[in-house]
């Protein structure tokens, strides 16, 4: 049987607006998003069967509710396939850390299922499947750094400039629907055009939130800001920081207190599975 790993990269939200809120409910964003060379990776094993399962354990996250799985049911229904799917979900990030684990998983998963079952969907037909399973989801499907808006459904592509990350990563699981609901959350930033991303643009609308609600996301971010601009990425709560080269990113991560633990990760110019659907 075929079987094969690919990688699920983070991503850091290097800007995210707060532009407003659907009659749904459904908050309307703008977000820069950019992939790093960190994250988890999923196993494939073909089986012929039909049965898609997750062959490991995954602590806090049961198979049913694993965006991995659902993914993987949601492109088997979409396209009829026979074909199912041993999933080996190697999670190298943190739950509730803003950096898009289990979107990034999601997208994998149909990513390399369309690819492996021979499905033959477009990434258009697969950004159609991806919104449903998640407001970030798409963007992995897209496989390029972008702008993101509305809900996560319009994307354009972004060149951005070659940089170096720290990532601290605090010991809180940060819930996205909390952050949101927040009624001291600002709603209402201004849209903007955006052809180019710079330094000036960079900002959370969700971070001081994220900070009064959890007072170790705001320690690791105030020691980050030392070394320079530090943010918060998405919801939180990993908080991170960019330098023009490895070393400069190396040195900061190795003065950090023994406490605090965090990655150095470089940033990528496009999803490394970018090339399994056109």
């Amino acid at each position: 049987m075929t079987e094969a790993s690919f990688p699920a990269p983070a991503k850091l939200n290097l800007m995210l607006r707060v532009v407003g809120r659907r009659p749904d409910g459904y908050h309307l964003i703008q977000s820069v998003i950019r992939f790093i060379d960190h994250g988890d990776a999923i196993t494939v094993r073909v089986r012929p069967d039909g049965v898609v399962a997750r062959v490991n354990d995954v602590p806090g996250i049961a198979p049913a509710e694993d965006l991995t799985v659902r993914a993987a049911r949601l492109l088997q229904r979409a396209t009829g396939t026979a074909l199912g799917a041993d999933l080996t979900v190697e999670k190298r990030l943190p739950a509730g850390g803003g950096l898009g684990g289990g979107s990034s998983d999601a997208a994998t998963a149909l990513l390399a299922l369309n690819h492996l079952w021979k499905t033959g969907l477009s990434r258009a037909e697969l950004l159609d499947l991806a919104l449903p399973l998640g407001a970030d989801v798409p963007v992995f499907v897209f496989g390029e750094n972008a702008l993101v808006e509305g809900i996560g459904e319009r994307l354009t592509p972004l060149v951005l400039e070659d940089a170096w990350y720290v990532v601290l990563t605090p010991p809180v699981a940060v819930a996205t629907a909390r952050i949101f609901a927040d009624n001291r959350l600002k709603r209402d930033s201004k849209p903007i055009t955006i052809h180019a991303f710079s330094a000036g643009l960079a900002g959370n609308d969700l971070e001081p939130v994220v900070c009064r609600e959890f007072p170790e996301v705001a320690r690791h971010l105030a020691w980050l800001a030392e070394s320079g601009p530090a943010w918060v990425t998405g919801s939180g709560g990993c908080v991170f920081a960019a330098f023009a080269s490895e070393g400069a990113a190396r040195a900061v991560r190795a003065a950090a207190p023994g406490d605090m633990r965090g990655f150095v990760a470089r940033g990528l110019a496009r999803h490394p599975l970018r090339e399994l659907a056109q």
